[in-house]
């Protein structure tokens, strides 16, 4: 069999210099990822008989998602932030870990900072006329434990599927609280029940989503992060039960652990306790947080957000 074209010598001579493997400067790791990345997108041009005008159709692609800043949002729709869950998922496995709240993607809409509060907090600003929602639950450990001191960070989308901050129609932080648990491990919030939302139908990710046939929808949902200390940082949301998208999520973030059902609450003893104006939707949904091995577990993993040093 006669060596491929990207086998020739004068092709891999060319990578490994462009990924400075020649050279003994920089990171040694850093320039084994390139050099495969290179080759394997050398051999991607090759095995499919790439034309120069596909190749920088490409490039201009890049161009325009870093320009609309969406490609956070891609990871999320190829299934790549997905997959990291999966990989995570395997290691917890490995490690005899059962039981705990699954982890499910952070997505690209959060923002840093958001007003804490102890046990209660009210998470919308009266402008949205939604539904509104009680969501409330419990933080315990792995043994069944409650962990008062629990952080619950909370975030989610207005009745349209936008989140404030990127949507600058929206207050600052609305729908968006961080909520310290009880002594009882408990929180609880007072908001209005968000929608789904759609990839900006103009936008790259949908762009790509179309060539593939895809739809770019998610179900209505609500995201968490919650820590306490000695525990593991968990990352996850929750897909309400009922929505139209709910196993056909273009972000593979559903789970059956991750499932709220909505209920409607009609009892005004029980909303006068809430304080709450009269009927409302109930969420409740609990968390089960395992031990961390080290301090690096605590934390959530590093990336680019909103409005975090």
């Amino acid at each position: 069999m006669s060596v491929s074209f990207n086998q020739s010598e004068d092709v891999s001579k060319l990578l490994d210099i462009s990924s400075g493997l020649t050279g003994n400067d920089g990171d040694p790791r850093f320039k084994a990822i390139t050099r495969q990345l290179l080759g394997n997108i050398c051999q991607l041009i090759d095995d499919f008989d790439i034309t120069p005008e596909e190749f920088w159709q490409a490039v201009n692609y890049l161009h325009r998602l870093g320009g609309r800043q969406e490609a956070a949002l891609l990871a999320a729709g190829l299934g790549l932030e997905h997959y990291l869950d999966m990989r995570e998922d395997a290691r917890e496995r490995q490690q005899g870990l059962n039981g705990g709240t699954p982890r499910t993607i952070e997505g690209p809409l959060y923002v840093a900072n958001a007003p804490l509060s102890e046990g209660y907090a009210r998470m919308d600003d009266g402008a949205d006329s939604g539904e509104v929602m009680w969501l409330h639950g419990q933080v315990r450990d792995q043994h069944g434990r409650p962990l008062p001191g629990a952080v619950v960070d909370i975030w989610h989308a207005n009745t349209l599927g936008n989140y404030s901050f990127f949507d600058k129609s929206q207050s600052d932080y609305n729908l968006r609280r961080r909520v310290e648990t009880d002594a009882d491990g408990r929180y609880a919030v007072r908001s209005i029940l968000p929608s789904g939302y759609g990839c900006p139908p103009d936008g790259p990710t949908q762009a790509w989503l179309d060539r593939l046939g895809r739809h770019g929808n998610r179900p209505a949902h609500i995201h968490f992060f919650v820590a306490a200390p000695g525990h593991k940082h968990l990352t996850t949301q929750i897909n309400l039960n009922g929505d139209r998208y709910l196993w056909d999520d273009f972000a593979f973030a559903t789970r059956d652990e991750l499932i709220a059902d909505p209920v409607k609450i009609s009892d005004p003893a029980l909303a006068a306790q809430r304080d709450l104006p009269g009927e409302h939707t109930e969420i409740r949904f609990d968390f089960m947080l395992y031990a961390a091995g080290d301090s690096a577990e605590e934390q959530r993993i590093k990336r680019p957000r909103a409005l975090e040093s």
